[in-house]
């Protein structure tokens, strides 16, 4: 085919599929030249190109933690979204919450109040009977109870050897376990820094203490809790269902991650160096149970049965409803009102007439677009790739639509990673892993974190094994 074969096939094909609009009369179209119908058609093509692009890039641009799985952190704060239904809401706690009052605690002193004068100016009262307990709360000054071990030394009267005084076993440190729980509590379960809790130490409890001592607090906090890290992995890999995700983690300005694997009794986290299956298989030993995870790749590949994430899914879906385009807008707004309707059947199960339905709506809504090039296509494909994913938690108890159980627990280890830019040593990374284990296991369980941590100090400098049962024991 000679090349002015080529240009005359390749100009009746432009005539013949015409994708655009004639700005002029079709009889002036084709009296066009060849070659000019030929370059207005390759013109035509790098328009729609860079339409397509600058949509794509403009939809990178206005991503945000309602349309992707950006952290809400990364949102801009000159670019808040107003959601209309929050708008018409009131302020304030919602009907059928769970109230909280202040508790009646233990009273340390009781002073009874009776009346002091009637209006009619009689000061005597018969059936006095209490009607109302007023509780008045203070904290009673600090004064900080310190010892000092006075040691002796002397020469024997029958060999003449001198000996000495040592301190006693449990004492060595200088600190007691209750003060260093204290500053364990300041340092690891409110994630202060160093500088903040020596200044809490010197204007609350008059306490002068170095940078170098609080260091050497956190130290020993880190091998005195180590059994209890070790139970909490334990019971991790051993419970029925877990949900896993992973968060950038630095040390030294190297890049690491932060995995956390958690359930409804403990949270086990580890610090590695990659974001990878050999990470992953680190983190979760022989466990071969329910995961509950986003859609990370190697999330995907786990062989037992797994839940994924639908509020990841959503968020896609709603990054899609936003766009200009009005297949995506079509496909991201319906795909998001399904997801949202599966959701909510994990508190209002559906009856076999209205699960039909769905499951038709759904099936019917990747069948239209499965075999589309654009985005919505790609979403489609990914729908019924996942399809064995989706629904899980209807089938097997205490699975959850979602993953947020799992971004909450993990959600202080990225305010601490903002606030502290990471570790600087494996040491720093191993007290990391221990004291978050430690915090959100806790807070799970409702437990107190002092009060396990003064167990745990005690135990350590009497060197005795401390009370992990709690952790083994937990449901």
């Amino acid at each position: 085919m000679t090349p002015m074969d080529k240009l005359s096939t390749e100009t009746d094909a432009s005539r013949e599929a015409q994708p655009w609009t004639l700005p002029f009369p079709k009889e002036d179209w084709e009296r066009t030249p060849a070659s000019i119908q030929l370059f207005v058609a390759g013109q035509q093509k790098t328009i729609e190109a860079l339409t397509k692009r600058v949509d794509e890039l403009e939809a990178r641009l206005n991503r945000n933690s309602s349309n992707s799985n950006q952290p809400p952190s990364s949102d801009s704060p000159y670019q808040k979204t107003t959601d209309e239904s929050k708008k018409k809401r009131k302020s304030g706690g919602k009907k059928g919450r769970k109230g909280h009052r202040q508790k009646l605690m233990q009273a340390t002193n009781t002073q009874p109040v009776h009346p002091s004068r009637c209006r009619c100016g009689c000061s005597e009262f018969a059936h006095l009977e209490p009607y109302y307990t007023h509780q008045y709360v203070e904290l009673p000054q600090i004064i900080m109870e310190v010892v000092h071990f006075v040691l002796y030394r002397g020469r024997c009267r029958s060999c003449g050897k001198v000996n000495k005084g040592y301190i006693p076993v449990g004492y060595q440190t200088g600190f007691g376990p209750r003060l260093s729980a204290l500053i364990v509590e300041l340092a690891g379960m409110a994630g202060n820094s160093r500088d903040m809790v020596q200044t809490f130490c010197s204007s609350v409890l008059e306490l002068p203490i170095s940078l170098g001592a609080i260091q050497k607090v956190i130290d020993r906090a880190s091998e005195a809790i180590k059994p209890h890290y070790e139970a909490i992995r334990d019971k991790a890999r051993t419970s029925r269902v877990n949900h896993l995700d992973e968060t950038p983690w630095h040390k030294g300005g190297k890049l690491n991650w932060l995995w956390v694997m958690a359930n409804s009794a403990v949270a086990f986290f580890m610090i590695h160096t990659n974001r990878s299956k050999a990470a992953f298989e680190a983190l979760i030993g022989a466990w071969n149970g329910i995961l509950v995870s986003d859609n990370y790749a190697v999330y995907q590949k786990w062989v037992n049965k797994r839940q994924t994430c639908l509020s990841h899914l959503i968020r896609k879906a709603n990054g899609l409803a936003e766009r200009p385009d009005s297949e995506l807008a079509t496909f991201g707004s319906w795909t998001r009102k399904e997801l949202q309707r599966l959701v909510k059947m994990a508190k209002a199960p559906p009856t076999i007439g209205e699960w039909r339905a769905f499951y038709a709506r759904l099936c019917r809504l990747i069948a239209l677009y499965r075999d589309s090039e654009s985005e919505a296509g790609t979403f489609a494909r990914r729908l019924e790739e996942e399809m064995d994913t989706l629904f899980v938690f209807l089938v097997e108890e205490g699975v959850e639509p979602t993953n947020n159980f799992g971004e909450r627990i993990l959600r202080f280890g990225v305010l601490w990673r903002k606030r502290s830019q990471g570790t600087k040593s494996d040491k720093g990374n191993r007290w990391v892993e221990r004291i978050l284990s430690l915090r959100q296991t806790c807070r799970i369980q409702k437990r107190s974190t002092f009060n396990v941590l003064v167990d745990a100090f005690d135990s350590y400098f009497k060197e005795l094994a401390p009370d992990i049962a709690w952790v083994k024991t937990s449901v």
